[in-house]
């Protein structure tokens, strides 16, 4: 039953996004003309989805569409805050200066971008916790009003008192129930769809070529304009998209949680010059894995500890809360890789007799790897990487001096 249970859960909440659709079914024939709860629902499923997956852009762009669809000063009035121009300007011009970057920096040698990079991907985590406590459950709010309107319940609540007798209560503005269920589950799908979208930024920082971080903002840029287009064109098979997008980033929000919190130690170390203020322990230092070994999925984050016979084990927690696990760490052939940005413990692979990234250091590591190894009882260091890229170029045109032992 454990196993079922994830699916049990989207299950769920796939239904009560799906439940005011089924409301259009029950419309009206005279009704059909304007816009239904099922429509509204629809754009909003939409709108929260492609928010989801770039936030700046995505409210910059809702805030502006919905500007120029408010038709009179009374509208305008009562939009969200960011419809106005003020902040949708300034997100344009914002993602205009990072598409610039982008197309520059693919034709630029490999990590001199690299702090933009970072740049980015901390405005993404900013703006997807804007979006997520801010816009977001305005948005709904906004929304819900539409769609309480669009079902002629927006203003009225009428009780029956039996036989044809009817008797309208009151004139008040009953949307706000329907927010109070919605704002949640929408703040849930933002935060599922955004953590899939966030992996992009954090694997744009892993990627040393420009070329292929292009690809990445290519692919991520062309999903959230199919689904403005197919939403422009049809609500209903807009929102189709983006229940398909919402399935897909919940079975990859694991992998994607793992990638966040890879990126947000990275970041907090490059800006804050950790490795200059970094004392290592003697045992039980932070570490990420680079491969997935003993059923424990690649980036986790744990602890790497050494026993008294020198046996590693990795220690850590499943999402980070969850409770506590105890690994063991291959140790066959194990050596520090020194790279550029991030340092690495490479081990052997007896089923491939190759190495392969066993556990990733974060930046905080760098200048630190020989006291590392040595801490671990690691057998030595080696480049890899752009530093190993950029000692062939200089051993290749003559510009590195071979070091010979001093004499004892």
């Amino acid at each position: 039953m454990k196993r079922f249970s994830p699916l049990l859960a989207l299950a769920l909440c796939l239904t009560l996004l799906s439940l005011p659709l089924l409301a259009q079914s029950a419309a009206k024939p005279e009704a059909k003309a304007v816009k239904t709860p099922g429509l509204e629902l629809a754009a909003l499923a939409t709108q929260v989805t492609g928010i989801a997956i770039s936030p700046l852009l995505g409210v910059s762009a809702v805030g502006a569409y919905q500007y120029f669809q408010a038709d009179t000063p009374e509208k305008k009035a009562n939009l969200p805050w960011f419809a106005n121009p003020a902040f949708w300007a300034v997100g344009i011009l914002a993602v205009g200066a990072v598409a610039a970057k982008d197309a520059a920096g693919a034709a630029l040698p490999p990590g001199w971008k690299k702090p933009l990079d970072i740049l980015e991907t901390i405005e993404n985590k900013a703006s997807g916790l804007v979006a997520a406590g801010a816009v977001i459950p305005s948005l709904v709010t906004f929304g819900s009003k539409l769609i309480m309107e669009s079902s002629g319940l927006g203003d009225t609540v009428v009780i029956h008192t039996g036989g044809l007798a009817m008797l309208p209560v009151a004139a008040f503005d009953v949307s706000w129930l329907l927010s109070l269920l919605m704002v949640p589950l929408s703040v849930v799908v933002f935060g599922v769809v955004w953590l899939t979208s966030h992996a992009i930024n954090v694997l744009i920082l892993i990627s040393p070529w420009g070329a292929i971080d292009a690809v990445l903002k290519g692919v991520r840029t062309s999903l959230l304009g199919l689904v403005t287009a197919t939403a422009w064109i049809d609500p209903v098979v807009g929102a189709t998209l983006s229940v398909l997008i919402i399935i897909i980033a919940y079975f990859t929000a694991g992998w994607a949680f793992r990638l966040m919190v890879f990126g947000s130690v990275f970041c907090w170390d490059f800006f804050t010059v950790r490795r200059k203020r970094f004392k290592l322990y003697a045992d039980g230092n932070k570490v990420f894995t680079g491969s997935e070994f003993e059923g424990v999925p690649a980036r986790t984050y744990g602890r790497l500890n050494q026993a008294a016979d020198g046996a590693l084990t990795l220690k850590f927690r499943p999402w980070l809360v969850l409770p506590l696990r105890e690994v063991p760490v291959p140790r066959e052939g194990l050596v520090v890789g020194k790279g550029v940005f991030y340092s690495e413990v490479l081990g052997h692979d007896a089923k491939t007799d190759k190495n392969r990234t066993l556990l990733l250091l974060p930046p905080r590591y760098l200048g630190h790897e020989e006291l590392f190894a040595r801490t671990y009882h690691i057998t030595g260091t080696c480049e890899v990487g752009l530093r190993r890229a950029w000692s062939w170029i200089k051993e290749a045109m003559g510009m590195g001096s071979s070091k010979t032992p001093a004499p004892a």
